[in-house]
């Protein structure tokens, strides 16, 4: 199974950030984790309603919806002292800081201020440039065209050239790549004979000159202009020891980063901080703030932002958060709605759970609202697609809505044949129904937890949690496949199609759909927006009816930063990152 850039989902949220393309996922008291997209990211919450920044519950904020801080005489001294250095807390970060070998979405969290992508998104989901100033898409859409800006850096200051995109472009066709990148499947011209070691080189992929670069595809991919342009790799240093077929040492470079984004890499101490200082060789200049630490070390986040030891945190958009954030005073709120969902993988290499019926039933008779609205105090919206209210492509036409009905659920049960025996639980086959679940530790995955058994039991399903204290732990366990349902969110989701990736690349164990996966290519055949709309509507009342996982819920966030911090804001689609190189600490 390939690697997962996953974050905690909503129910199983420890603390920590969302920046880019990774998600940040609250619970019901205080913090979120950085989504999974991202996480992530999982996770990663999008609130309710189609506005990309939707202000708070009772909110009276500014245009952009933040509420000012209302008296800076009550900064901590701690936060005083800082002058140079803003500290944000973020979960469990791995220490694979190279894109595409990151083992979760808070190593994405760190690589997000390391590297800029060829092509990034502005708040509609559009495409703008990054390294990229500008690009050429060929009439027939298979052709694209990088043009680089000129005297681009790394942050060593050596040049980031054409050969460098050539370079990454062309180890993720690698036949030892085994990270999460999706540019692999995009059917570059040349890739599948690189991959079977029939060819030295992409032959789709052509270095123009130092600033240009073209690609082309065996067939159309609306999602190909931002795929293609995400981080550069440095070929001169992660392609030193490269040989055809084995990338194996790009483990030992991923806890030592050389990239071209507006911090780098200064030290990482596990289960404490990463420090980072400002690239002096950033292209958009070097950032107004010299350092920014991620401090990992768990704690309550609530206290770290009360005494000052971070200056950023982000809360699920309770009333209580609010008022107990309005109250601190020297805080500025803002609202913020990601572009991510959470959900429950389900182990579909377990018989019991390749049974739709199963798999409606576990869904009706599970009270989602309780747990993801209710317990948020309104601050969430249950989901039933994999695109979150933001998307363009989002629609509730021909969705079902699953509400809670564990008397539907026991129909649901019996139709496919597991009956209740005795003590209550259902067997089949001389087999008892039995729910392994995995979970985070947090108070938000205490009200699942308690909140599922109660359901679950009751229609004579025997559940079974276990929780984890380390997220990284939960991962492994999944991959391990010892497991039947866990909580995860999303990454942050750009395209319509990111939200179904986990469906087409491996990632759903047991999942293999003739039908989705024509609809899927499909939707990326072509690049009008009606066209793909319709598609999409299709497709998300495939997965709502088949469900192979159980959709949980999009949250509504907000942040809380110090006062003193100027210049930031938010994107549903990048989340902070874009803003933080202009961020600045005010007297």
């Amino acid at each position: 199974m390939k690697k997962r850039i996953l974050t905690l989902s909503t129910a199983i949220l420890a603390s920590a950030i969302l920046l880019a393309a990774c998600g940040n996922n609250g619970n019901n008291n205080g913090s979120n984790a950085g989504t999974a997209n991202g996480g992530a990211n999982s996770a990663n919450q999008a609130a309710a309603g189609n506005s990309s920044n939707t202000a708070a519950p009772d909110a009276a904020g500014d245009a952009s919806g933040t509420i000012q801080a209302s008296d800076m005489s009550k900064l901590p001294d701690t936060a005083k002292k800082r002058t140079d250095t803003i500290i944000v807390g973020l979960t469990d970060p791995s220490g694979a800081f190279t894109p595409y070998f990151q083992q979760s979405g808070y190593d994405g969290n760190v690589s997000s201020l390391l590297y800029t992508s060829l092509v990034t998104v502005d708040d509609k989901g559009l495409p703008v440039p990054g390294l990229a100033e500008k690009w050429d898409v060929s009439a027939d859409n298979l052709t694209y065209t990088y043009h680089l800006r000129k005297d681009l850096k790394f942050s060593d200051g050596s040049p980031l050239t054409a050969d460098d995109v050539a370079f990454t472009w062309t180890i993720l066709y690698d036949k030892s790549y085994d990270g999460d990148s999706q540019v692999n499947t995009l059917h570059v011209k040349g890739g599948e004979d690189y991959k079977a070691g029939k060819a030295t080189s992409v032959s789709g992929i052509k270095v123009i000159d130092p600033q240009t670069i073209s690609v082309t595809l065996d067939k159309p991919n609306a999602s190909a202009l931002t795929m293609l342009g995400s981080d550069v790799l440095s070929k001169a240093y992660y392609g030193k020891d490269y040989k055809q077929g084995d990338l194996g040492y790009m483990k030992k470079l991923s806890g030592s980063p050389l990239g071209n984004g507006p911090y780098k890499l200064e030290k990482f101490i596990p289960g404490q901080e990463v420090r980072m200082v400002a690239n002096e060789n950033y292209f958009a200049g070097k950032p107004k703030t010299e350092h920014f630490i991620y401090k990992t070390s768990e704690g309550d986040t609530w206290q770290y932002l009360e005494t000052g030891e971070v200056d950023y945190a982000s809360f699920t958009a309770t009333k209580e958060n609010l008022d107990k954030l309005k109250a601190l005073g020297f805080v500025n709120i803002l609202p913020y709605t990601p572009s991510n969902y959470g959900y429950i993988q389900l182990n579909l290499q377990h018989p019991a759970l390749q049974d739709k019926l199963v798999r409606q039933a576990l869904t009706y008779g599970l009270d989602r609202q309780s747990i993801y609205v209710d317990a948020n105090q309104g601050a969430g919206q249950i989901a039933n697609i994999p695109a979150p209210p933001v998307s363009w492509a989002y629609t509730e036409d021909g969705i079902n809505p699953y509400k809670y009905d564990p008397d539907k659920a026991k129909e649901l049960l019996d139709q496919a044949g597991w009956k209740v025996g005795a003590g209550g639980i259902r067997e089949k086959d001389g087999k008892a129904l039995t729910i392994h679940y995995l979970g985070s530790k947090s108070p938000a995955s205490d009200i699942f937890i308690a909140v599922a058994k109660q359901d679950y039991e009751a229609l004579g399903i025997k559940f079974e949690p276990e929780v984890f204290a380390d997220f990284n732990a939960l991962v492994s366990k999944v991959e391990g496949g010892d497991y039947d349902l866990a909580s995860f969110s999303t990454s942050l989701l750009t395209d319509p199609s990111d939200g179904l990736l986990q469906f087409v690349d491996g990632e759903i164990p047991g999942y293999n759909d003739a039908k989705f996966k024509e609809l899927y290519d499909k939707g990326l055949a072509t690049s009008n927006i009606d066209e793909r709309k319709a598609v999409y509507k299709e497709l998300f009342q495939y997965l709502n009816d088949e469900l192979p996982i159980i959709f949980t819920s999009y949250k509504k966030n907000v942040y809380a930063y110090n006062g003193r911090i100027q210049n930031l804001s938010v994107s549903p689609f990048n989340g902070l990152a874009p803003s933080l190189p202009n961020w600045t600490l005010g007297q």
